[in-house]
């Protein structure tokens, strides 16, 4: 399956605006709850067969970015 232009998207139309995966109903927001609570990206990945591998670790490394002081000053 080849890759979106976007890995994320929102839009009012798609979830009530929440932030998705492209091409997804898969709300970003999904994929750091599982996270948070100490679950695989692999284990996100198996749950959720329509998001791929890079667009869930392009959501993992914007949340880290986020959180991490260090990461946050170099973005």
């Amino acid at each position: 399956m080849p890759l979106p232009k976007l890995l994320i998207t929102r839009s009012d139309a798609v979830m009530s605006g929440a932030v998705v995966f492209a091409g997804t109903r898969v709300p970003v927001q999904t994929l750091l709850d599982y996270l948070e609570e100490g679950d695989t990206l692999d284990s996100f990945l198996m749950d959720f067969p329509t998001v791929n591998g890079i667009q869930a670790a392009a959501g993992a490394n914007a949340r880290a970015r986020q959180t991490s002081p260090a990461l946050a000053r170099r973005a």
